[in-house]
């Protein structure tokens, strides 16, 4: 892996890896849990998609799994399935790449990676913590898909660092999710600053400055409204009511 990419071969995963694939011409990126034995535990939206429109057309344009009428020989038809679910492989990168997310990465590194959904500050739990969450997540499930708030990367990050958000108001966890906010942020301010300033330069500057600083302060490894909330605890409960019982009780 170097600064440009994290991307890895089969041969260097290791259980509890957070690992993704990009989808779509790198539109987006799907995340899981690496768990041994070419099998990954991984976050759906539903109907086998990991994200969609909400219509019929999800299952031509999102869909990841393969067809009812040709399923994977190791995982079966899982193009029904939904929330956390478990699939090999080849099921997971469906024909993608493979890349792995770095975890406790220095703010250079960090902002070195201009796109989100690679890597965080936040540092990464043991890897049999991550793999005890992933396992209690696969039978229990972890909650209602929200592209915004709680995806595919949502999960991952939560397996690795047990960290969640205590305000229903904030973004989530995602990377992915945190670098859109700093990029419509980023645009606010240029619109702001190009009404008394007519620079085309400085704008710009302007822009990836802020889209910068608007990323860097929605990363998980540095914002304030996280806590440390246990699997268990996490499956008794709605996710936001017990971060925010956790919250008030440090």
């Amino acid at each position: 892996m170097g600064v440009l990419s994290n991307k890895i071969g089969r041969d260097e995963l290791k259980p509890g890896d957070h690992i993704y694939s990009w989808r779509l011409a790198y539109i987006y990126s799907h995340h899981g849990i690496y768990v041994g034995d070419g099998m990954v535990i991984h976050f759906t939206r539903g109907a086998g998609q990991e994200i969609g429109t909400g219509t019929v057309l999800d299952r031509k344009i999102f869909s990841s799994s393969h067809p009812s009428d040709n399923p994977c020989p190791k995982c079966g038809d899982q193009s029904r399935l939904d929330g956390v679910i478990q699939s090999c492989i080849d099921c997971f990168l469906s024909d993608g790449d493979l890349y792995r997310f770095e975890y406790g990465v220095s703010p250079v590194i960090f902002l070195a990676k201009a796109r989100g959904g690679t890597c965080t500050l936040a540092a990464s739990d043991a890897p049999e913590d991550v793999l005890h969450r992933a396992s209690v997540l696969l039978k229990n499930g972890f909650g209602g898909y929200h592209i915004f708030k709680n995806n595919c990367e949502d999960f991952a990050i939560y397996c690795k660092t047990g960290l969640l958000i205590s305000k229903s108001i904030s973004v989530g966890r995602s990377g992915q999710a945190g670098s859109l906010y700093a990029a419509a942020k980023a645009i606010d301010v240029s619109i702001d600053i190009s009404s008394s300033i007519a620079n085309f330069s400085f704008l710009t500057a302007a822009g990836c400055g802020m889209y910068c600083i608007y990323r860097f302060v929605s990363d998980i490894g540095i914002r304030r409204d996280v806590t440390k909330v246990p699997v268990e605890r996490l499956v008794s409960g709605s996710s936001l009511e017990v971060a925010a019982d956790v919250s008030k009780e440090k």
